[in-house]
């Protein structure tokens, strides 16, 4: 069985445009007509900007002319490899090429279920879970301004069955980093307060804060938050120094999570080696996909680590 042919597929969202206005997907078919779907998440600058776009469809198109067309689908780890070292500079990964190298090991991966007619998860070691637990974001409000408009959120979270959320409490997002003054962080405080006071401690509830703070804020952000035990501080600090966020994980009992934002086992490895965080967020449609996701929870588990997979994607990585 050898790939023959390549399709890409630029398709406009329905909104909220959940995981972006355009989404971007490629098809690879094979001599047998067994074809393999993939999807390169275009979050961030490429989400709204089909011009942008149009460069990531190109460089998928330069991948698997020069590394997939004519090749076994099966060898995924030979085509992964010698796609990583053509694209990163060394070996060295990125955000602009990994996310494509990704969607590239969706599709071989969905051929090589198909051909065998088994699920993914039966080729990668067979079920373990038959249920995970889902966390939902906190619905839009102005709780920031009404911090008790979070506590009736949090009544209505628990009544749709979800055991866990995650909020954002600080805005606006840039720059990055930032000092937070102390009165947003009091009023942070008042959001959580309100959160327990209504619903106890029957939601867990995580702080999301995509890497705003500088190193000091968040170290007084935890302190301030850490009575109200949130279920995790993601991103604290941005994510390119890993012994800065390591150094807010020393000063607080609040789990660090991190990982959105990284590709490839080497960055997590690092991560989990200076023990910056405890939860990992790989993004399988971002880290190198399958082949690379089985092996950073591989050493998640090596070091007691927990997985909270992150996903703002179309259909076709969040089925990955």
């Amino acid at each position: 069985m050898k790939v023959v042919e390549l399709k890409t597929m630029v398709v406009e969202n329905e909104e909220p445009y959940i995981g972006g206005k355009w989404l971007l997907f490629l098809e690879l078919i094979t001599d047998e007509g067994i074809s393999g779907l993939g999807e390169r998440i275009t979050g961030g600058s490429y989400s709204h900007d089909l011009g942008a776009l149009q460069s990531q469809v190109k460089l998928i198109e330069e991948l698997v002319g020069q590394y997939v067309i004519g090749e076994d689908p099966t060898r995924i780890e030979r085509i992964w490899d010698r796609m990583y070292a053509s694209r990163h500079d060394f070996r060295h990964p990125s955000l602009y090429a990994t996310p494509v190298i990704s969607a590239i090991d969706m599709a071989l991966w969905d051929i090589v279920g198909k051909a065998a007619n088994q699920p993914i998860y039966n080729l990668l070691g067979g079920m373990y879970h038959e249920k995970l637990r889902a966390y939902a974001y906190m619905p839009s409000g102005d709780y920031r301004a009404n911090p008790e408009l979070a506590g009736e959120a949090a009544i209505q979270l628990l009544e749709e069955g979800n055991s866990a959320c995650k909020l954002d409490p600080f805005m606006p997002m840039y720059p990055i980093p930032r000092d937070i003054p102390i009165w947003e962080i009091e009023a942070a405080a008042k959001i959580f307060e309100s959160i327990r006071n209504a619903v106890g401690n029957k939601l867990e509830v995580g702080i999301g804060t995509h890497g705003q703070l500088s190193t000091f804020s968040a170290i007084r952000v935890a302190d301030y938050l850490e009575p109200y035990h949130p279920y995790w501080f993601e991103e604290p600090v941005p994510p390119e120094n890993i012994d800065e966020m390591a150094r807010v994980a020393a000063h607080t009992s609040i789990p660090i999570a991190t990982g959105e934002r990284l590709v490839t086992k080497y960055e997590f490895s690092q991560v989990l080696e200076k023990q910056a965080a405890q939860i990992i967020q790989l993004d399988v449609g971002q880290c190198g996909g399958i082949t690379e996701a089985k092996k950073i929870a591989s050493i998640a588990e090596d070091h007691y680590a927990m997985i909270a997979p992150h996903m703002a994607c179309g259909p076709i990585a969040a089925a990955s």
